[in-house]
């Protein structure tokens, strides 16, 4: 079977195994003298080692028969790293060193896909040491090579086993077997394979081709079964770095009970606050609190980690790094923390002038990405800090204050996904009236028909569908007192309606902003429209700005994070637990899900955790994930995640076989939907024939095991506090499983690039989206100072309800480093995964995909430079990028990534 491979060692003589197909034996080098049936030939192979080959002229067992071999080398290929694991060999690296001069280094045994025939068992690996190639400094990574011998009756090798006898961890790209009639072998590994000191178990990695469980060859299938038995673990311990184990959790983490009282926070899932499932990680109990976790460093699975790059970038330490220096600012700024700007011009200093501002610690590390963002760190002024001119501000320094701009936001802003259409007059309230006062809207038929300049009666706007609103009125009602206790921070509820005009463009017409009853105080509630005074016209002003701040709040923690971070992490556990490598579904799906679980763990413990960014820059304050909650619990389901459910839901569109996406939109010039579908259409036409392929039967997905296991455990332990809902979509027939694959792959790169690149480019200028909202609107009390001071001077009114100096300036540096683009970044439709390209018909079909995408880019441009598309063209106006597929690194507001990697 294999030609054993002696490594003389340099040390005293070591006992030398020699592996055969009837036995292995320990061999030392005065008893192979003896042996006088053997021929010994010495020679030097590719990596300088003494190889010395076992050539037998009989067999050991006898028999006359002559064997009969293929020759096969292994290249194995470890990514460079910086400063951490292996790097390149020669260093001086101490008991690794060792390690090569005995001959242990990487460990390669090869897997049959076949049982023998004779046993029914699994076939013997064959197993060689592989050693650095003359290779292994090429640009592609470390190289290592081994040869074997292997018998032509061994089968198709359908997977290696791989022992990493470094006391180090390394990350295997891929493994290449040559020499096989039928062209080379290709494994692809993409992951960290840890020392056998700490992970003793060995790593099996199977073959490109894919295999649904029916169809897995005899001698992969207990290995199949038994890695996914690893990946799921047993539910418990603590979980260590080095592990790949996927498990469910609460989110128990986001407080610090132990630290103060005052950062003990609710735990999210369950039936106080339903939420989705994170990542387990078993850390201790709290102290104080034994719902929640101990806080401290926060566990992935070792392969959903940050990669490293060759230069500077986002790695998880750079990224981590950035956002603790942003916290440390908040917490060691030695100025007034609630001080506002002065004046309009201090805002705009901050791109033009430069402005002193509270620094954050001086990380090396943090202030060279920093500097990606900023035009200038000035010589002997550290804290003087240039921020890059957001493009609406670039482009247009007064759009921010004007209504159109206003109202273009909500169709191609960073959150078109609230905007809904009027169906129904009057609005009214569903929360408990005896609770929060009664539900009427304060907005009547008069003021609408006012305000509209009487062209129509609303009943007729509504039946032309000319209404629309952004309702965050019961939503954050509930919330109003309650935030209303806390410092330098209020909220109401709101309502804000808006007219569609014959351009398809929209006016805001109407605000209305609610206080709830409380025992104190009656309900308040007023209505504000655009003014042809001074006073009204500067109360307008006011209400936009509370308006911009609820709006904010629901882009950040419902759009955003909610609907598509927290509730993709549930699919990326799921996927690893249920669906083997070898699955051809997985391999679909792993493409979107990189780097999700890193992101989401980075962001529990700086952005959305007690006293992180998000509750300190944002009005709900420590409120704001109890909001997310309710919004999951109130508004989240699966089928409507799907972009055409979504617009028919909210009445932006709907369906018409005759239109080009099958939808007819109620606003024809709405950006986010209209380049969202062509994405869509296309993700699915590419979904739908890698699915149809490897399921040419539509009932064979009923029957495949692990994909109704994966869904089951979606539903039931992912979303498990949505579990009972009946509108979970069933999985029976090819179509189900299109639509359910199209809705997870779009909300991980369509729906996450276009609420996520575009934040610095509308919200780093935090007039235009201010995140938090400091102070009522005076009007409230009309007997106050607060009133007559803003008679007085009412700018000074608006920039104290605005965001802190350190408050606006931690969003700002916050947004520019999410709103950014990787030099590692994987986009839609680019590079193919290794297993589709071995597949000719999954090639083809990908091809088709990518060259579509490729047409987007050109359509979207097209509708760019289109002046009757109002919503995305003309003077001052950004064009609506988000959703061009491609971008260079940097902040670009364009690009569709696979996947949520920041």
């Amino acid at each position: 079977m294999l030609k054993s491979q002696l490594h003389p060692s340099p040390l005293a003589p070591s006992p030398i195994l020699l592996h055969s197909s009837v036995t292995s034996h320990y061999w030392t080098p005065a008893s192979i003298s003896q042996l006088s049936p053997l021929i010994f030939r010495n020679r030097r192979p590719k990596s300088g080692s003494i190889r010395c080959e076992a050539v037998s002229n009989a067999p050991l067992d006898g028999t006359t028969t002559a064997r009969t071999t293929v020759s096969v080398n292994a290249v194995v290929t470890i990514k460079k790293t910086i400063g951490g694991s292996l790097t390149d060999v020669g260093w001086d690296r101490g008991l690794d060193d060792i390690s090569d001069l005995l001959g242990k280094s990487l460990l390669l045994e090869l897997v049959s896909s076949e049982l023998d025939p004779k046993t029914e068992l699994e076939k013997n690996t064959i197993k060689v040491e592989a050693h650095t190639s003359k290779l292994s400094n090429s640009n592609d990574g470390v190289k290592y090579e081994a040869d074997f011998e292997v018998e032509k009756n061994f089968g198709e090798v359908g997977g290696i086993f791989v022992t990493n006898e470094y006391h180090r961890e390394m990350y295997l790209k891929d493994i290449v077997l040559s020499g096989f009639p039928n062209g080379p072998l290709h494994f692809t590994c993409k992951s960290w394979v840890h020392s056998k000191t700490t992970s003793p178990e060995k790593r099996v990695f199977f073959g490109n081709k894919s295999y649904l469980p029916s169809q897995t060859p005899s001698g992969l299938k207990r290995l199949r079964e038994k890695e996914l038995e690893t990946l799921r673990g047993n539910g418990q311990g603590e979980r260590k770095t080095f592990e790949r184990i996927y498990d469910y959790d609460k989110y128990n983490d986001l407080g610090n009970p132990d630290k103060s009282d005052e950062l003990l926070r609710s735990v999210l899932g369950g039936k106080d606050h339903p939420y989705p499932r994170r990542c387990r990680t078993g850390r201790p109990r709290s102290e104080k609190d034994p719902l929640s976790e101990k806080s401290g460093s926060t566990y992935v699975p070792r392969d959903e980690a940050f990669s490293e790059v060759t230069k500077l970038t986002f790695s998880a330490k750079t990224l981590k790094s950035v956002l603790h220096a942003l916290v440390s600012s908040i917490e060691t700024a030695l100025v007034d923390t609630k001080l506002g700007f002065p004046l309009f011009k201090n805002i705009d200093s901050l791109f033009n002038a430069g402005g002193t501002l509270p620094p954050p610690k001086k990380d090396g590390i943090f202030w060279q990405l920093l500097a990606k963002f900023v035009k200038a760190i000035k010589d002997g002024q550290d804290n003087l800090l240039l921020f890059e001119t957001p493009k609406m501000i670039e482009r247009d320094i007064f759009s921010w204050i004007r209504d159109e701009e206003f109202a273009r936001q909500t169709l191609a802003g960073i959150n078109p996904m609230a905007i809904q259409l009027v169906t129904e007059f009057p609005l009214s309230s569903k929360l408990d009236p005896e609770i929060y006062g009664p539900p009427e809207s304060a907005i009547t038929k008069e003021i609408i028909e006012r305000e509209i300049k009487s062209v129509m009666t609303v009943e007729e706007a509504i039946k032309q569908k000319k209404l629309f609103i952004l309702d965050y009125h019961d939503l954050f009602l509930p919330y109003v007192n309650k935030v209303r206790k806390l410092e330098d921070t209020t909220l109401y509820g709101s309502r804000t309606l808006f007219f569609l005009s014959h351009e398809d463009t929209l006016m805001p017409i109407v605000i209305e902003l609610t206080r709830p009853s409380s025992p104190t105080q009656p309900q308040w509630k007023r209505v504000f429209t655009p003014g042809w005074d001074a006073t009204n016209s500067w109360l307008w002003k006011l209400a936009k700005a509370h308006v911009s701040a609820h709006c904010s709040g629901h882009h950040q923690l419902i759009s955003h994070w909610l609907r598509t971070h927290c509730c993709t992490e549930p699919y990326v556990i799921a996927t690893n637990r249920q669906l083997s490598v070898m699955h051809p579904i997985y391999r679909l799906l792993h493409p979107h899900l990189r780097y999700t679980m890193e992101i989401n763990a980075l962001a529990r413990g700086y952005l959305i955790n007690a006293n992180g960014i998000i509750e300190f820059s944002f009005s709900p304050s420590k409120y704001s994930m109890e909001i997310s909650s309710d919004a999951y619990h109130q508004l989240w389901r699966f089928d409507t995640e799907a972009l055409p459910a979504d617009l028919i839901k909210r009445g932006m569109a709907v369906e018409d076989p005759t239109a080009a996406e099958g939808l007819k939109l109620t606003i024809e010039d709405y950006p986010y939907a209209k380049d969202g579908l062509l994405i869509w259409s296309a993700l699915k036409q590419w979904i739908t024939d890698y699915v149809t392929h490897y399921y040419p039967d539509p009932k064979g997905v009923s029957s495949d095991s692990e994909l109704q296991s994966w869904w089951t455990e979606i539903q039931t332990k992912g979303h498990e506090d949505k579990k009972d809902e009946p509108w979970w979509p069933v999985l029976k027939t090819t179509d189900d499983l299109i639509q359910i694959l199209t809705t997870i792959i779009w909300v991980a790169s369509g729906h996450h690039a276009a609420v996520n690149f575009g934040q610095y480019q509308f919200a780093g200028y935090f007039p235009n989206r201010p995140t938090i909202a400091r102070k009522n609107i005076p009007i409230e009390d009309e007997s106050s100072q607060e009133y007559a001071r803003f008679l007085d001077r009412p700018e000074s009114t608006l920039l104290e309800l605005l965001p802190s100096q350190i408050q606006a300036t931690t969003v700002m540096r916050t947004l520019a480093v999410l709103s950014n683009h990787n030099p590692e970044e994987e986009y839609l439709g680019d590079v193919p995964e290794r297993a589709w390209v071995e597949e000719p018909i999954i090639n083809a079909a990908f091809e088709q995909f990518s060259e579509r995408i490729k047409e987007i880019e050109g359509i979207i441009d097209g509708r760019n430079a289109d002046p009757t598309l109002k919503n995305r063209s003309g003077a001052g106006i950004v064009p609506y990028e988000f959703l061009k597929p491609f971008s260079v690194p940097g902040v670009t507001g364009m690009g569709v990534p696979n996947s949520i990697s920041i």
